[in-house]
C-alpha cells in the first residue's frame, strides 16, 4: 500500500501502480492540507475576494467576474470546453500513472480541492475505472489542459470509462464500482486540469522503460562481441578511471563482469592479429554510459515533478492565494527530448553492431547473414532492415518539440512546452529501442551458436539459452516478425532484468 501525501514518487513506484502490483491511499497528514487549504478557497468565496480560477474566467478571459451563483457552472464549463483531445488512448498503465500523478499533486494541499477529489480519483485507481483520454491535444502551457479534462470528465460521469475491460459510459461505471460522480465545486475543475501529469506519466514510464534497454544494451553487445571474437581489451577500467563519467564506468565494470572467464575469449588470444575493434564494440562503455547518464537526467527531473505543485493557483498556509507558471513543463519536456536524442544513439550503435554480426565483409568468419545456406537463405538480411527502418524513425522522432512555441488562449499563453509531444515521442523510441536490442539479441544468440563447442561466459551462456527458449535456432528462412516481437516484450515485461545492472 502506498500512502500518497504529496511526496515524491519513484518510477518504480509509479510502473507498480500503473500495473496495478500496488494500491494508494491518502496519508492522514496529507488530508488535514488538504482541508486546511479548502478553508483558504472557501473563505475567498465567502468574502467575494477576486481570484483567478476561483471567480474569474480563464486563460484571456480571466478578466471577466463569474458571480457565487455561477461558480460550480464555471467549473463544469472548464472541464467540458477543455476536453478536445484526439487519437488513439492512452495505455491503461499510462492512464493509471496520470490519476495517481494527479491525486498526489492535489495531496500537496495547494490546490484547494476537497478531499472528496482525491478521494474519488483514488477510489477509481482502486477499482480499475480508467477514463479514456486521447493522447494528443495538449502544448504543455497551463499544463496538461486537454488530457487532465477527459480525466476530470470521467470524475464526474459524463466520459467514456475502461471499467471491466469494456468501454462504457462513465455515469453507470461509477454506480457499478460503487463510486458517486464528483460534483466540482469553487476552483476545483482548475485544481484538476492545470498540471503536467500527462506528460509526466506518459514520459516517466517511457524513460522507465529506456533505462532497461539501455543496462540490457551491455548485455547484448557483450554477446554480439563474443559471437565476432572481439576483445575486452577495451572494458580494462585503467582507461575508464581517466574518464571517470559514471555512466561510462559503470558500463565498462559491467561488460567485464558480462564477459568474465569466457571460453571463447581464451580461444583466440593468442595468434589473433587485430589490434582493436571496431567503434560500436570498442566505444560500447563511452557510448552506453552517456545514455544512461541521459537517462539518469531524465529520471531526476520527472521524479522531481512528481511531488511539485503545477496548479495555478496555488494557495498557501499563510493564506495567499498566488498565481504563478509552475504549470509549464518546460522541465519535463527538455528532459524528455534530451532523453530521446540519448535512446535514438543507443539504437544507432546497437544497429551497427547488428550489422557486423550480418555483413559477410566484417562477421568474422560467421556464414554471410547467418543464414545457414547462403544464397538459397537469406537468414537474417531483413532483420537488419527492420533495425534500419527502425532507427531512422527514432532519429526523426528525435527532433526537440521543445524548440518550438505556437501562442495559444488568444496569445495570453504566448509560450508553451509541447512537452505531451516530446512524451509521446519519446515513447515511440522506448519502443523502437526494445526492438531493435531483440534483433540484436536473437542475432548474437545465432553468432554464438556458430561458435560451439567453444562456450562464452557463464552469464551470457544464460542469456543465449534465455532467448533460446523463446526463438529457436534459424536452420532455414522463416517468418522472424513474431520471434522479434516475443524477444522485446520479453524485454519491456523485464524477463532479461537479471542481465541489467540495476
Amino acid at each position: 500500500m502506498l500512502q500518497l501525501d504529496g511526496q515524491r514518487l519513484s518510477l518504480e513506484e509509479i510502473d507498480a501502480v500503473a500495473s496495478g502490483r500496488i494500491s494508494v491511499e491518502l496519508a492522514d497528514a496529507a488530508r488535514l492540507r488538504v482541508r486546511a487549504a479548502r478553508e483558504v478557497i472557501e473563505a475567498v468565496v465567502r468574502e467575494k475576494r477576486v481570484v483567478y480560477g476561483v471567480n474569474t474566467g480563464f486563460g484571456k478571459l480571466s478578466d471577466v467576474h463569474i458571480p457565487a451563483s455561477d461558480l460550480e457552472q464555471l467549473q463544469l464549463n472548464l472541464v467540458r470546453s477543455h476536453c478536445c483531445g484526439v487519437g488513439n488512448p492512452l495505455s491503461e498503465a499510462e492512464t493509471r500513472a496520470m490519476m495517481l500523478l494527479r491525486a498526489n499533486v492535489l495531496a500537496r494541499g495547494n490546490s484547494g480541492c476537497r478531499v472528496e477529489v482525491i478521494e474519488t480519483l483514488l477510489a477509481m485507481l482502486e477499482r480499475g475505472v480508467h477514463p479514456r483520454i486521447p493522447e494528443k491535444g495538449s502544448v504543455g502551457a497551463s499544463g496538461d489542459l486537454a488530457p487532465l479534462a477527459h480525466l476530470a470528465l470521467g470524475l464526474i460521469g459524463e466520459a467514456i470509462v475502461r471499467w471491466g475491460s469494456v468501454d462504457r459510459p462513465a455515469a453507470d461505471a461509477l454506480r457499478e464500482a460503487g463510486i458517486a460522480p464528483l460534483r466540482l465545486a469553487a476552483k476545483e475543475g482548475l485544481a484538476l486540469l492545470n498540471g503536467t501529469q500527462a506528460m509526466a506519466a506518459v514520459g516517466g514510464l517511457a524513460i522507465r522503460r529506456a533505462q532497461r534497454v539501455a543496462r540490457l544494451a551491455d548485455l547484448a553487445g557483450a554477446m554480439t562481441l563474443e559471437g565476432l571474437l572481439g576483445t575486452p581489451s577495451a572494458f580494462d577500467p585503467r582507461i575508464h578511471q581517466v574518464r571517470p563519467h559514471a555512466g561510462q564506468v559503470a558500463s565498462a565494470a559491467h561488460l567485464r563482469e558480462l564477459l568474465d572467464d569466457s571460453e571463447i575469449r581464451r580461444s583466440h588470444l593468442v595468434g589473433d592479429p587485430r589490434v582493436q575493434d571496431a567503434y560500436s564494440l570498442r566505444c560500447m562503455p563511452q557510448v552506453h554510459g552517456a545514455v544512461r547518464g541521459a537517462l539518469e537526467h531524465a529520471r531526476e527531473v520527472i521524479e522531481l515533478e512528481t511531488g511539485a505543485a503545477t496548479d495555478n493557483p496555488l494557495v498557501f498556509e499563510d493564506g495567499s492565494v498566488l498565481s504563478g507558471g509552475n504549470f509549464h513543463g518546460a522541465p519535463l519536456a527538455m528532459a524528455m527530448d534530451y532523453a530521446a536524442i540519448a535512446v535514438t544513439d543507443l539504437i544507432s550503435i546497437g544497429e551497427r553492431r547488428i550489422d557486423r554480426l550480418v555483413n559477410p565483409d566484417v562477421n568474422e568468419g560467421l556464414p554471410p547473414f547467418l543464414s545457414a545456406h547462403p544464397g538459397l537463405s537469406s537468414g537474417f538480411m531483413i532483420a537488419q532492415v527492420c533495425a534500419v527502418a527502425l532507427l531512422n524513425e527514432a532519429k526523426v522522432l528525435a527532433h526537440p518539440a521543445s524548440v518550438d512555441n505556437v501562442p495559444t488562449s488568444g496569445d495570453k499563453e504566448d509560450h508553451v512546452s509541447m512537452g505531451m509531444t516530446a512524451a509521446l515521442k519519446l515513447r515511440q523510441i522506448a519502443t523502437n529501442a526494445e526492438q531493435v536490442l531483440a534483433i540484436e539479441l536473437i542475432a548474437a544468440a545465432e553468432a554464438l551458436d556458430y561458435r560451439l563447442p567453444l562456450r562464452s561466459s557463464a552469464p551470457i551462456e544464460k542469456a543465449r539459452g534465455l532467448v533460446r527458449g523463446m526463438v529457436p535456432r534459424l536452420t532455414a528462412d522463416r517468418a522472424l516478425s513474431a520471434d522479434i516481437e516475443r524477444v522485446a516484450d520479453a524485454v519491456r515485461t523485464g524477463a532479461f532484468d537479471q542481465f541489467a545492472d540495476w
